[in-house]
């Protein structure tokens, strides 16, 4: 369906328009009305989204529900967006979660998506839903379940027997999804059919036929709210009016500084996007400018960096100067991905990645919000929804000449006629960071103007821009220009509340036009100058880490520096059915709070605004903005006397108290060891193993664009995959059988297991050797030489492969996601070239393949191990059956030993949100080796001791119980024939928060009890 551009004024009730309010950003009594349209709650025009008849601008986050299975946690991530100013969120949905067994969708416990969406409703926040079937998200097979290797159909295509696998998991994945929508209550806004579905190979393309089938099956599911797409690029594929598959509103993504964290300092020329708005223009003029995926951090792969680079890459500069490009390219819905990265925990990951998908991200995987980019990405919202103008600005040509003496600095203008003029500034080389100096030339309502007016010039310093602005309404006040940045303002009965704010030691200037002669009081600040002029006045002042204040009549002015406008927040109130997407902004109705980690939300009962505030270190609270009506504060539900400063704020000191603690000593704790292993025994039994009898069908052996093998005569007869026998997740174990000539001397075999993977074989109880793994090799052809065998007797050689999930499947049309895991070809061989037959292979992998022992943990979570198998990982295991023994003392040997040990913790957690990681440390001459983390029977963690780059391991509350007992279990699979040890494993504090999140639940999945059918 396409929107029509007509509009027609409708007078909407204020108290209806207020009571919807607070999502979107100003009241506008126009609605879009499209032809055909499923329902009247979204539309749209070529500006925004009007959501109830409201204009909105969408700033939104990424944020994957499946990377944090502790749904309790949810409304904590999400109140923290809400915090920064966003008004919705964009989720995936990993199919491969949900329906482990074909035709058996299980969308529960940790699972379920209600508990995320009603959080999101709590919350008040909307949600862009982005189910797939195909969502790529670094996460194993792109969200494609393992049995899809075995469709003979081209995936992401118009094959049938692929339409008909994706049919069950759209119906019920959607089915939920449409019950959520803002049609029904709930938060859903917008959905997404596939994923970037912009290229093919070998297939039709642009491929409408098959995007109108997945949004058919997104429609058939009860789906009414606008379909928007999200191109890999700004390529116009699928927009409004291309026929079939056209969506409703277009959308691309863009990574502009890709992912190379290890040069973070590096902004490659020609990296920024100038030409956004004109394709847009060119694309889909008639729909809002999208943007539904921009660069939030970055992915690292196996042997990478590590996030923090990542972040330091994609910091609060990147934010600076590229966000507020894209506002220059006049974006409305404007989504950063990620916003909250969160864990790949349970094998969800793909092979190009490792546990933590932290992303450096906003928000940090262990939830934390002290990174930079967090507060600087604060300020650029909380000016956004205060200033409805820049929602239908028009779009001028950026110049580096024509509002500027200086053509270092770049200008894009963006005009309205009465709400504000927005000019962005940036430095024509966008990647320098020197220091540069300009004035200003710019038409206002009062005439041209040189700027500044009082002398002086301004000054952008390195990677950095910033919105100047002229004729901009500040309640009936009008900011006939500033040079200083907006970060928000409130009408109250009494004043107007301005902050404004600037970097380190910039000299700034705003002039103010007053309705009638107004008093000039400057109260604070030693920089301040003003000069009066008619109905208006100008004011210049220096930035200093000391606030400073003046006030034009009723006009109340802090100036303040941007480090002190981190500080600063601006709580949403409830709108007057209580819902917590808010009253209008533009109301009175609005608190501005100095002070605090974070200020999750207020509230106003009678006379008293309730604040629920989270606090890391002793710190006054300031409210600077005053709701009407409002005499007493209280925050965390404790009532809190305050002061009145001479500026008419509120100073409060809570009582905060940050408690010292006291963590267990991981290595004191009582470890018990048991060989993991046990196949390489003599006489061990294989017979309840699946016998490797598939035939072998025709697959890719590698990724298209990254083949590292040498194709060898195939000399396998039968298949040795993994998926064919239902194993899609997690170690495989193969154990092959034959009758010895005598005169074999080699073993060779092509293991696949995708980056970062390692295999290692024995002959009976003999090591032979291992493939250590590293950063580049998703296959290895490997051979092992043999030992002296005697003819005619039975041999076994057992081959462990880790399997580090599948390959994504981003181009439509290749087969990524197909290049199975376990063994291509193997041989095995004497010096005169003869090849002994392998006369029984067996296959296992995790306890019943697809039809997944734990249901509560998912089809991913457990691999093949014997572990595993006996369920050994879950809480309280029979240790009366293992023997005493430490990961810190090792072994001798190669192979894998599991290592089990009881964490009693006593946190005080009813106030306070303490994060925990566990820790490797990095050590020389302790043997290469790999672990798997498991806490509580959750898998949370695979060490690389030779890759890298992860060595601390978050496990958030509820997965750990805080007050209680957790079993901690480490798996290492040591792959040098000397053995290999943990030289130091410990479990690590962040600074605790003394916080007003809600109550955390303990996920508590099943403990150990034998599992019937383990061997």
């Amino acid at each position: 369906m396409k929107p029509s551009t007509a509009l027609r004024a409708v007078a909407l009730p204020l108290s209806h328009a207020l009571s919807l309010s607070g999502r979107p950003y100003h009241i506008i009594h126009e609605v879009d009305r499209r032809s055909g349209a499923l329902q009247d709650f979204v539309t749209w025009d070529e500006h925004s989204l009007f959501i109830h008849g409201e204009r909105a601008m969408m700033f939104s986050g990424e944020v994957h529900p499946f990377r944090l299975p502790v749904p309790s946690l949810y409304l904590d991530v999400l109140e923290k967006i809400k915090a920064l100013g966003f008004n919705m969120v964009s989720f995936y949905v990993d199919w491969a979660l949900l329906e482990g067994k074909k035709g058996e969708f299980r969308a529960d416990g940790i699972f379920a998506l209600e508990p995320f969406l009603e959080a999101a409703t709590k919350a008040g926040i909307y949600l862009l839903a982005r189910p797939g079937p195909y969502i790529n998200a670094e996460v194993s097979g792109g969200g494609f379940p393992g049995y899809l290797q075995k469709l003979n159909g081209t995936l992401r295509s118009q094959a049938p027997d692929y339409l008909t696998a994706t049919d069950k998991y759209m119906a019920h994945v959607c089915g939920i999804i449409a019950k959520y929508q803002i049609t029904n209550g709930g938060p859903v806004v917008l959905f997404q059919p596939e994923n970037e579905y912009s290229s093919g190979h070998n297939i039709p393309f642009p491929n409408g036929q098959y995007m109108q089938y997945v949004i058919n099956q997104a429609r058939s599911a009860g789906i009414s709210v606008p379909m928007i797409n999200n191109d890999v690029g700004p390529s116009g594929n699928y927009a409004p009016g291309k026929g079939v598959g056209s969506m409703d509103i277009y959308g691309h993504d863009s990574y502009p500084l890709g992912f190379d964290c290890g040069k973070p300092t590096v902004w490659p020329a020609n990296r920024l996007p100038t030409n956004f708005h004109q394709l847009h223009e060119k694309q889909s003029p008639k729909s809002p400018y999208s943007i539904i995926e921009f660069q939030g951090g970055a992915f690292d792969p196996w042997g990478g960096w590590g996030f923090e680079m990542c972040a330091a890459l994609v910091n609060h500069e990147f934010a600076r100067v590229f966000y507020k490009n894209n506002l220059a390219a006049g974006v409305s819905i404007f989504s950063i991905y990620m916003i909250y990265g969160g864990t790949n925990w349970g094998n969800l990951g793909h092979p190009g990645g490792y546990t933590s998908y932290d992303y450096g991200a906003c928000i940090r995987e262990n939830r934390v919000i002290d990174r930079e980019k967090y507060s600087e990405v604060k300020l650029e919202a909380q000016f956004i929804r205060v200033s409805p103008g820049y929602i239908t600005a028009s779009v001028g040509a950026a110049s580096a000449t024509a509002y500027s003496n200086n053509p270092g600095i770049t200008i894009t203008p963006l005009t309205s006629n009465s709400t504000g003029n927005f000019y962005i500034v940036r430095q024509t080389d966008y990647s320098a960071t020197g220091s540069v100096s300009y004035t200003l030339t710019l038409s206002t309502s009062s005439g041209t103007l040189t700027i500044p007016q009082r002398g002086g010039s301004l000054s952008l310093h390195g990677r950095d821009s910033k919105i100047h602005l002229t004729d901009y309404p500040v309640g009936d006040y009008t900011l006939s220009y500033s040079t200083a940045e907006v970060f928000t303002w409130k009408k109250y009965s009494d004043r107007t509340v301005l902050v404004l704010y600037g970097g380190p030691d910039e000299l700034h200037e705003f002039s103010v036009k007053t309705p009638s002669a107004a008093e000039v009081m400057h109260v604070e600040g030693s920089t301040v100058s003003f000069q009066g002029q008619d109905l208006s006045t100008i004011v210049q002042w220096t930035t200093s880490s000391l606030r400073q204040y003046i006030q034009i009549g009723s006009l109340a002015v802090y100036l303040i520096d941007r480090n002190s406008a981190y500080q600063y927040w601006v709580p949403v109130l409830p709108g007057p059915d209580s819902s917590q997407y808010g009253t209008s902004l533009m109301s009175p109705d609005a608190a501005i709070i100095n002070g605090g980690y974070l200020i999750r939300s207020a509230s106003i009962t009678d006379s008293t605004l309730s604040l629920r505030a989270d606090f890391n270190t002793s710190t006054a609270l300031e409210v600077v903005g005053i709701p009407n009506g409002v005499t007493k504060l209280s925050v965390n539900d404790k009532p809190l006397e305050y002061t009145v400063s001479q500026t008419g704020t509120w100073l409060s000191h809570p009582d905060i108290n940050i408690p010292a603690l006291q963590l267990p000593d991981l290595s004191q704790l009582t470890w018990y060891s048991i060989d993991s292993l046990p196949e390489v025994k003599p006489k061990y039994d294989d017979s309840q193993w699946r016998t490797a009898s598939q035939g072998k069908v025709n697959k890719p052996q590698a990724h298209h664009k990254a083949s590292n093998a040498t194709v060898f005569g195939d000399t396998s007869p039968v298949s040795l995959y993994g998926s064919d026998y239902g194993f899609n997740t997690g170690t495989l174990i193969f154990r092959g059988h034959f009758i010895a000539s005598g005169k074999e001397s080699s073993f060779r075999a092509w293991t696949s297991g995708g980056t970062g993977y390692a295999s290692s074989v024995w002959l009976n109880d003999r090591f032979v050797g291992s493939f250590k793994g590293n950063d580049g090799t998703e296959n290895q052809n490997s051979t092992y030489a043999l030992p002296n065998l005697s003819a005619g007797e039975e041999q076994v050689l057992t081959v462990v492969v880790d399997s580090m999930g599948f390959n994504e499947n981003l181009n439509p049309g290749y087969e990524d996601m197909k290049v199975p895991r376990g063994i291509f070809e193997y041989a095995l061989s004497s010096p005169d070239g003869a090849l002994t037959n392998i006369t029984t292979w067996k296959i296992t992998g995790n306890l019943g393949g697809e039809d997944y022992a734990d249901k509560f943990r998912g089809p991913l979570n457990e691999g093949g191990l014997f572990f595993e198998r006996q369920g050994y990982h879950y809480p309280s295991p029979p240790v009366e059956s293992f023997s005493k023994g430490s990961p810190y003392d090792g072994v001798d040997h190669a192979g894998i030993v599991y290592y089990t040990a009881k964490m009693p913790l006593d946190l005080p957690t009813s106030a306070y949100d303490i994060p925990l990681s566990f820790v490797f440390t990095n050590g020389t001459g302790n043997g290469d080796y790999r672990a798997l983390l498991y806490v509580n029977g959750f898998q949370f963690g695979k060490y690389l001791s030779n890759v890298g780059p992860q060595t601390e391991f978050p496990v958030p509350e509820g997965v750990l119980d805080y007050s209680g007992d957790n079993w901690i279990g480490l798996a290492v699979w040591s792959l040098d024939s000397t053995g290999a040890k943990v030289p130091g494993f410990t479990l690590k504090s962040g600074t605790p928060v003394q916080s007003s999140r809600n109550k955390v639940d303990l996920v508590t999945g099943p403990s150990y009890s034998k599992r019937p059918g383990a061997y």
